[in-house]
């Protein structure tokens, strides 16, 4: 396991924009909103480039900054070869470095735009991430139209985008730490229970980042994960247990926190935008934790794979953030 501790990187600022159903969520606060799942586009997946193009141009204005204050842009998202990020990134003339976790890319993001800022060349990087229900469900399952029934451990793709302004300035949100995870692949197939799939590896991340910094679990006010919701969190609290002998009080899961029980959706959220829309418009705004670990879940299957009857692998990357 790789962990790294990162020196006077911070979080300056930061934009998100929330589906329908978010936005009548458990969230707090909300910056954008959009009326209906198209936003305006005739595609699902031209409404997910418009809501990336959107979140970070409105940061940059926000910040009253130029495209040629910014050194790199660091982003990714679920559509085949990150194709909304790439798209989003065609009329903004900055570097773009793409990346891929699944939904673990958010911290990701943070882990990769805090190494290049430890490059003196490198003054401030643009994250950016985002998810879209009906897009995700027509590319890794199949389309709502389809009218499949799903299981209770089936999670709902979170619809948002989330953009992030990182630099060496002081900012609201510090950069401490970070552990980068190991593929994980504990032989489920399932693709309705990413739960499970995940729930090891965001335990073996933990555990890892705990060892390699010398921390117990006290030393955070709150542990978050991403996405394995309900069921997930569940497994991984006794996973945790089990082969760690970590008994885990101070945890929260993304994926439980984002939707109301009446808004249906099976075990909870997901998506890369689930973990960065709890913490950005709820975990935050409470002001009741300081020190917070986010642990960012990504089920790395691809339909292909898992219709070949392949076990799914998994990633879980830890950043350690602390509330200025």
């Amino acid at each position: 396991m790789s962990s790294v501790k990162f020196n006077n990187i911070y979080i300056n600022d930061w934009l998100t924009l929330s589906g329908p159903l978010e936005s009548n969520s458990k969230l707090k606060k909300i910056d954008l909103k959009m009326d209906d799942y198209y936003y305006g586009e005739k595609t699902f997946e031209k409404a997910e480039v418009k809501m990336q193009y959107v979140v970070m141009n409105r940061l940059l204005d926000r910040n009253r900054l130029k495209y040629d204050e910014i050194s790199l842009i660091v982003g990714g998202d679920l559509l085949n070869q990150i194709s909304a990020t790439s798209y989003a990134c065609n009329n903004i003339p900055i570097s773009l470095l793409g990346i891929y976790s699944a939904c673990a890319t958010f911290p990701e993001s943070l882990i990769v735009g805090g190494m290049f800022l430890n490059n003196r060349d490198i003054k401030k990087v643009l994250g950016v991430t985002s998810s879209h229900n009906l897009s995700a469900e027509r590319q890794f399952r199949y389309p709502i139209e389809y009218g499949s029934p799903k299981p209770h451990t089936s999670t709902f793709t979170a619809t948002a985008g989330i953009s992030t302004l990182l630099s060496k300035e002081e900012g609201r949100i510090k950069i401490e730490s970070a552990t980068i995870g190991k593929v994980c692949e504990m032989g489920i197939k399932d693709a309705n229970n990413l739960g499970a799939v995940m729930a090891p590896a965001a335990a073996n991340t933990l555990y890892e980042h705990l060892m390699d910094l010398k921390r117990n679990l006290d030393y955070y006010d709150l542990i978050l994960t991403g996405d394995l919701g309900c069921v997930g969190g569940s497994i991984f609290k006794e996973y945790l247990n089990r082969r760690y002998n970590l008994k885990i009080k101070n945890h929260l899961d993304a994926g439980c926190e984002l939707y109301l029980k009446s808004q249906d959706t099976y075990s909870g959220g997901s998506g890369p935008a689930c973990l960065p829309l709890v913490l950005f418009n709820k975990i935050i705004p409470s002001g009741k934790y300081k020190k917070i670990l986010i642990i960012g879940t990504g089920a790395l299957h691809s339909p292909t794979f898992v219709n070949q009857k392949s076990p799914i692998p998994a990633i879980a990357h830890a950043v350690s953030l602390e509330v200025v």
